[in-house]
């Protein structure tokens, strides 16, 4: 079947019936990416609104404080737990992990389809934060005392992150059992895509720690509505019990979040320098294994000024600095498989190579803030805000997009590459460093994080100026992205069934927009065979 054929055929045949009570991997997956899209678009705006609001000292468009802190509670919850790892374990992980191991289904087809309206039940719940009278506004950290003594509706906050969690917890089972049970023959675990590797470590890590995450908010829950102290000091309670739960989960969400990213570059970067990854097992033994093992020993460096022990900061500064040694390992891993290689520049390299530059900024930042003689002074600053958005958030979501452009011919049969997504991405390149740069700057001079004014620094204006403009630049290239894709997606050149050369299953084996079953026979490899394997004609 022609990428034309198969792609009228699918626009032609659409049901919505089909798409709400689908169980195909890859619909759902698609799914992921529309509701994970969608969560990115009113979290963005959100973050306009918040830099529209600082960009001049004194009072600006918001109605009161309260109104600030719930912009910045739902652009932080939704983007970190309703856009990146939805967009990343969700969307990603559904559509191409089992293309990628030869598998014609996921294990579990039924409970894949609960996890994803688990989801969008979660997106609904937070959206209604903007038509009740007491909108949350405890930011997405939900810290006590002032999440439970706050007016606004914490609980919403709670089981948003419960839905968001169960929707997580039956997604990697599901694809652990998939990955461990569903290779085609010939697949050993030496031959699987680094994108499956760094998807199976995340998710086991979600699979770990969210629960640690469920119990602390469940708690918060508790004191709150129910009456119970756990976080109360005057009965017994103690507020740096929430913070330790919540930073046990969330600093490993970072490498939820990270690894699936890194991921979705290594296929990107192999397959356009035609190169075979460098040094293959030490980058998922050495640095994917490594990350698992150690990432669950750094979360108190969230806690650095919040009345640890010295003691304690210098083991946990320790460990912070560790972890830097695996994740060395995989950078040093994507660098090497460009050595010698033949690049092909389009829209998904343009993106991995943004992100070497993301990376590389964000990791050095984040060396200082390891560091606890430095870290005291910057902890609470606009510092570690910048520092947050390079290494996790820019760097993820600019490897997500790639990811898009990557895949868009397989997803839809056609290519959204052109002068329009070229465009879009050298705004949101410029747009991000314009943005948050300054925030370093002002963040060593004292800014202080989450402050909706800041009239006791009014030399800081310039700065919050420039990042506003910048946000404004990333809303531009963004909008322009989304109108590009929709319209490729319908109208975009025909692509051909491997645009690319790649030799991974789902671009040598299936059709492009693949239909139940995924592949046309079953897959079996040789002995030889690698999806990397670019040396071999």
């Amino acid at each position: 079947m022609t990428a034309e054929t198969t792609t009228a055929d699918a626009g032609s045949s659409f049901k919505l019936m089909e798409w709400i009570l689908t169980t195909d991997h890859k619909r759902i997956g698609i799914l992921y990416l529309i509701g994970s899209m969608a969560a990115f678009i009113v979290a963005g705006l959100m973050a306009l609104l918040i830099r529209i609001e600082q960009a001049s000292p004194g009072p600006g468009i918001m109605d009161s404080p309260d109104q600030y802190n719930s912009w910045l509670y739902f652009h932080g919850a939704a983007m970190i737990l309703a856009f990146l790892i939805p967009g990343l374990t969700g969307f990603a992980a559904n559509y191409f992990l089992p293309l990628m191991i030869g598998a014609r289904d996921v294990a579990f087809p039924r409970i894949n389809a609960f996890s994803v309206w688990l989801f969008y039940g979660a997106i609904i719940l937070a959206l209604l934060s903007f038509v009740i009278p007491d909108a949350p506004d405890i930011m997405w950290t939900g810290y006590p005392p002032y999440s439970v003594t706050s007016p606004g509706n914490t609980a919403f906050y709670v089981f948003t992150v419960h839905l968001l969690g169960f929707s997580s917890v039956l997604g990697a089972v599901n694809f652990l059992v998939t990955v461990i049970y569903m290779r085609a023959p010939g697949i050993g675990w030496n031959k699987l895509n680094i994108f499956v590797w760094t998807t199976i470590a995340a998710l086991g890590l979600q699979l770990v720690f969210i629960p640690v995450l469920a119990s602390a908010v469940t708690m918060l829950l508790f004191d709150k509505y129910l009456g119970t102290h756990f976080f109360n000091p005057a009965q017994g309670g103690d507020v740096l019990l929430y913070q330790n739960l919540f930073w046990f989960y969330s600093h490993p969400a970072v490498y939820v979040i990270f690894l699936p990213a890194v991921g979705i570059l290594f296929d990107i970067v192999a397959t356009m320098g035609k190169n075979r990854v460098f040094n293959y097992k030490a980058c998922v033994y050495g640095g994917i294994g490594g990350i698992m093992l150690i990432t669950g020993e750094v979360w108190v460096h969230h806690l650095y000024v919040a009345g640890m022990p010295d003691w304690l900061r210098i083991g946990q500064m320790v460990t912070t600095l560790l972890i830097s040694i695996p994740v060395g390992l995989i950078v040093i891993s994507m660098w090497g498989t460009l050595y010698k290689a033949s690049i092909t520049y389009n829209t998904a390299m343009m993106y991995a190579a943004s992100c070497f530059f993301l990376v590389l900024l964000g990791g050095l930042t984040g060396i200082p803030l390891a560091l606890t003689v430095v870290t005291v002074h910057l902890s609470e600053t606009s510092f570690v805000h910048a520092h947050f958005h390079f290494i996790m958030a820019l760097f993820s979501a600019f490897a997500l997009f790639g990811g898009i452009y990557y895949w868009f011919p397989k997803m839809f049969g056609r290519l959204a590459d052109g002068p329009l997504a070229t465009a879009s991405f050298w705004i949101n390149s410029i747009g991000v460093n314009v943005t948050f740069w300054p925030l370093f700057i002002i963040g060593v001079e004292g800014m202080p994080r989450r402050y909706p004014d800041y009239e006791m620094f009014p030399q800081f204006e310039p700065y919050h100026m420039v990042a506003t403009v910048g946000a404004f630049m990333i809303a531009l290239g963004m909008a322009m992205t989304i109108i590009n894709w929709i319209w490729s997606a319908f109208k975009g050149p025909i692509a051909p069934e491997n645009p690319w050369g790649s030799k991974s299953l789902e671009w040598t084996h299936a059709p492009n927009c693949p239909g139940p079953g995924n592949f046309p026979e079953d897959v079996v490899v040789d002995d030889d065979w690698s999806p990397y394997e670019y040396g071999r004609k």
